[in-house]
């Protein structure tokens, strides 16, 4: 069931942001998050699916690195996904420059012990709605890698629509793949 922030909520100096879903809370990420981050970052299999800026293997200091830069931003716009009150997942956008400023990048990653859960279709629809409502977005996009049909049904569960195949659009652990592009309008 979506969630709707409170009012203040979006981890600006008005609040933090903190979405309760029926599975698992999306919320701010917090420096004593990073042993869990690593915990779950540190997996071959995690990061098979996501580009190579996330780290492989994933240590502790990568973690505290990646929770300064979030912490830091102002408004932020990457998020922990937590389930029994532990990190275990991340979320977020990246909203484009120029004349792409009404468009968002989204990406998203969650702890192998957690796949084939229904997690990521509860929190991906919760957040883009989040995402709609609190910046001036009119579309949100997301490319998953042809081999990673379990993110293009979470995209599609979600209601974003396949737009196009982009043919051997990355290279990922030495083999070139096609990715997938798919998006959601507001």
């Amino acid at each position: 069931m979506p969630a709707t922030p409170k009012p203040g909520e979006g981890g600006s100096a008005a609040g933090s942001m903190e979405l309760k879903l029926e599975r698992c809370t999306i919320r701010d990420w917090r420096p004593d998050d990073a042993e869990s981050l690593a915990n779950h970052a540190n997996n071959r299999r995690v990061w098979l699916g996501l580009r190579d800026a996330f780290p492989h293997p994933y240590s502790i200091e990568d973690a505290q690195k990646f929770l300064e830069r979030s912490i830091a931003e102002d408004p932020p716009k990457n998020f922990c996904i937590e389930i029994d009150a532990s990190p275990v997942g991340g979320i977020g956008i990246r909203i484009g420059q120029d004349v792409h400023r009404h468009v968002a990048g989204l990406g998203y990653w969650l702890g192998q012990e957690f796949w084939g859960h229904g997690v990521m279709t509860e929190v991906v629809p919760a957040f883009v709605n989040y995402c709609f409502d609190r910046f001036p977005l009119n579309r949100i996009y997301a490319e998953c890698y042809s081999n990673n049909p379990a993110s293009a049904r979470v995209l599609e569960k979600s209601s974003f629509v396949l737009e196009g195949r982009l043919r051997k659009n990355v290279v990922k652990d030495g083999h070139v793949l096609d990715s997938l592009l798919y998006a959601k309008t507001n």
